[in-house]
């Protein structure tokens, strides 16, 4: 069931990011407005619109979601493999994701201190500034 679902979501959300799938549905959206005074603006002329996509937004919630578990998953695989192959490196770090959000936050303040970085978002935002302008 997975695999299948996982080869479905992939497809499905590969279409609807396509700029043909964008002009289909506006497509739709054009003809269904056209179509408001052949049914006379009529209740269910309006619920065809709100039901087809209301059912699509909520299919389309998971199946984006399952693409963006995915794609998170496999990215912190990637960096755990970095951790785990660089010298010096603390593998402590693997597994952090799993924590709550408080203990994220915790570790990544005793890293930037650590680090010596400058938390002053003010600081911080003229530094990229600086480095955007050596390009």
């Amino acid at each position: 069931m997975d695999k299948l679902f996982t080869a479905f979501a992939n497809r499905i959300s590969g279409w609807a990011g396509q700029p043909a799938t964008f002009v289909l549905a506006t497509g739709i959206i054009i003809a269904w407005a056209v179509s408001g005074p052949l049914f006379g603006w009529s209740d269910t002329w309006q619920l065809v619109i709100n039901t087809g996509t209301t059912i699509i937004t909520f299919l389309m919630v998971f199946v984006i979601q399952n693409a963006q578990n995915r794609d998170a998953a496999a990215m912190q695989a990637k960096l755990d493999e970095l951790i785990r192959a660089l010298q010096g490196a603390r593998g402590d770090f693997i597994g952090i994701e799993h924590l709550p959000d408080s203990r994220i936050s915790d570790i990544r303040a005793a890293l930037e201190q650590e680090a010596g970085c400058d938390t002053d978002l003010a600081a911080v935002e003229e530094s990229v500034e600086t480095l955007l302008k050596r390009r």
